[in-house]
């Protein structure tokens, strides 16, 4: 008998596969990428210190569409890339959290980069 395969936990495998390798330094803080079936969720977190430094959602006024789609993550790109410019935090870390480098993540990750950061 074939099990069904539950995403969740394998998208949790491939996110602690990935944080094995990527951590976030005051210098080069780590951006996190949350997707849940309603709305995004970005973080710019230091790793070392453990704080939080920006944090951006399409829950935020500042952003139009209220959906997790394509134009709602380049809303939040932009925005992210804002917020962390004016942090004077121009160089990241991009952590995907687990996702596959596609669709919303990657034009998330795209507007972020048209919006200043560096990864």
């Amino acid at each position: 008998m074939i099990k069904k395969t539950d995403r969740k936990m394998e998208r949790t495998r491939r996110h602690i596969r990935v944080r094995t390798k990527v951590s976030g330094t005051s210098e080069r803080p780590r951006l996190c990428v949350y997707r849940s079936n309603t709305n995004l969720y970005v973080q710019i977190i230091d790793d070392v210190a453990g704080n939080t430094l920006v944090s951006a959602s399409t829950l935020d006024k500042q952003i139009k569409t209220k959906y997790a789609n394509k134009q709602a993550a380049k809303e939040l790109g932009t925005l992210i890339a804002k917020k962390a410019l004016d942090k004077k935090i121009d160089t990241v870390v991009f952590d995907r959290g687990g996702y596959v480098y596609h669709g919303v993540v990657k034009e998330l990750a795209e507007a972020a980069r048209e919006g200043g950061l560096k990864f």
